[in-house]
């Protein structure tokens, strides 16, 4: 594939400070303390560790900061902090508190110049446009059959996904995280399909997120495109180690960091 795979654990956490995960985004469980939760990954094995807080858009509050502070100093993998995010002034504030990247999605919906802004101050390395993206229903027609959504999911936005891909490429983001809304929590895998068609539209790394149950679903995950694949639920309870994804994606014939 010419590149090594990522394995990144993802850490959904609410208001609370504490690490939730549920299925399409509801019936939340509670799967534990962040900053624990990181540096257990981070000795597991993790390539990076993503830490969301789910409720900050919605909440139209920004990012829980003490704990991405605590969480950087457990870790020394890279860390990824999204949700809240919509100005440079909030990526400074981030990046001093101890991350090293950020995701951006509904505030690049609303002001897609923001990813520029961020990438001319920062680097293209910094920024992750997050694809909150789902199969379309109702009356939403996209050419690709993908939409974008916000606000964790819960609003459609009629943007075709691929094309808000390469809009995002083009605008200077360095990375994509892909996350099937459908197939989030689930644990049937990751969406392939959807996967494959962002992969054609981008040359920009990749990451595949929503739905991983099987170690067979990462290097389907791979195959279809992926950089890098994001799991949560599998890993919180205990159902996967980092450790088992990797040696399967080994065994598979890829390469692993």
């Amino acid at each position: 594939m010419g590149v090594a795979i990522r394995v990144i654990p993802c850490l959904d956490v609410k208001s609370t400070g504490r690490v939730v995960k549920g299925v399409n985004f509801k019936n939340l469980r509670d799967a534990g303390d962040p900053v624990e939760l990181a540096y257990a990954y981070d000795r597991a094995g993790a390539d990076e560790i993503t830490f969301l807080d789910v409720e900050a858009t919605k909440g139209g509050r920004a990012t829980i900061l003490d704990v991405v502070r605590r969480t950087a100093e457990q870790v020394f993998v890279p860390l990824t902090v999204g949700g809240g995010i919509r100005t440079v002034d909030d990526v400074r504030v981030l990046l001093e508190a101890g991350a090293d990247k950020i995701e951006i999605n509904s505030a690049a919906i609303a002001r897609p110049e923001v990813i520029t802004e961020i990438a001319d101050q920062f680097g293209n390395q910094v920024v992750v446009l997050s694809l909150d993206a789902r199969r379309v229903r109702d009356d939403v027609h996209t050419p690709s059959g993908f939409e974008v959504t916000t606000h964790a999911g819960t609003r459609s936005t009629g943007i075709d996904a691929v094309e808000w891909a390469y809009r995002g490429q083009e605008l200077g983001a360095g990375e994509i995280l892909l996350n099937s809304m459908d197939a989030d929590g689930t644990e049937v895998g990751f969406d392939i399909e959807m996967t494959q068609a962002i992969r054609s539209a981008v040359n920009l790394p990749l990451i595949a997120s929503g739905g991983a149950g099987r170690v067979e679903d990462f290097s389907a995950a791979v195959r279809a495109g992926a950089d890098a694949v994001l799991a949560a639920s599998v890993f919180h309870f205990g159902q996967l180690t980092i450790g088992q994804v990797k040696d399967h994606l080994r065994a598979e014939g890829f390469e692993v960091r």
